[in-house]
């Protein structure tokens, strides 16, 4: 049988939910399960509902989508965990792409490319991620850039065992903390140039609307690793030779 996979859709009053839910049971990989996590909404749960005999659905006081992930994460049965932002669509082979082609390298983590969708889901660019062919070039990006778009991401389950959950100190930038954690931790982090993520920008979300805040968290990031995984690049480099 092939490896179950956990869906973890955080929800924070999002217009956009359903069309995240729709295309987390629109994949074509037939071992999934979705997690939906209501982080305190006060409009738009009713957006759910329709889904609420295919989902499991969690409520749970608003903490921040970190607090959101980690309470899916901990209920989660899957062998591997992808992460699905409420506003955001899986393309419907993402699943069927991205598992066969970590356990085809061994891989603990992957990412993957990305599309770029406005509020109607037409895409605008396609392609939007970075063209990367190798880990070192996803790492050296690291050193000045936010190159990991989280929900492109699917972790096998026990990586959490090794490197623990997300940060919730971190309320707009857990993920790049963990990408970070988990590369200086050594697992190789693997790239699948294929878009299979729908990202939608627009007015809402949290990237546009605290950016202040944004800042000042990877600052503190980028403090507390990017010397490290400097001197980690230079070690792998050397290996290289």
């Amino acid at each position: 049988m092939l490896p179950k996979v956990s869906i973890i859709i955080p929800f924070y009053n999002c217009a956009y939910v359903e069309n995240a839910i729709a295309s987390a049971l629109s994949q074509t990989y037939p071992n999934v399960e979705i997690i939906v996590v209501d982080d305190g909404s006060t409009v738009h749960s009713d957006r759910i509902r329709p889904y609420l005999d295919r989902v499991h659905y969690l409520g749970k006081a608003n903490g921040g989508t970190a607090s959101a992930l980690n309470h899916g994460i901990t209920m989660a049965s899957g062998d591997y965990i992808a992460w699905l932002s409420s506003d955001d669509m899986f393309i419907p082979e993402k699943l069927s792409k991205q598992i066969p082609f970590m356990i085809q390298n061994g891989a603990w983590i992957s990412c993957a490319n990305f599309d770029y969708i406005n509020e109607y889901n037409h895409t605008i660019i396609s392609f939007l991620g970075p063209r990367l062919t190798n880990k070192l070039d996803l790492y050296r990006m690291f050193l000045n850039d936010y190159p990991v778009n989280g929900c492109t991401v699917v972790m096998r389950k026990e990586l959490f065992s090794y490197v623990g959950l997300f940060n919730e100190s971190f309320r707009y930038t857990q993920d790049l903390e963990m990408w970070l954690r988990v590369i200086l931790s050594g697992f190789d982090f693997f790239y699948l140039d294929e878009p299979l993520l729908k990202y939608r920008i627009h007015e809402q979300m949290g990237s546009q609307r605290f950016q202040p805040e944004m800042h000042r968290e990877i600052a503190c990031i980028r403090e507390m690793y990017i010397q490290r995984l400097a001197g980690y690049i230079v070690q792998l480099e050397q290996q290289l030779k």
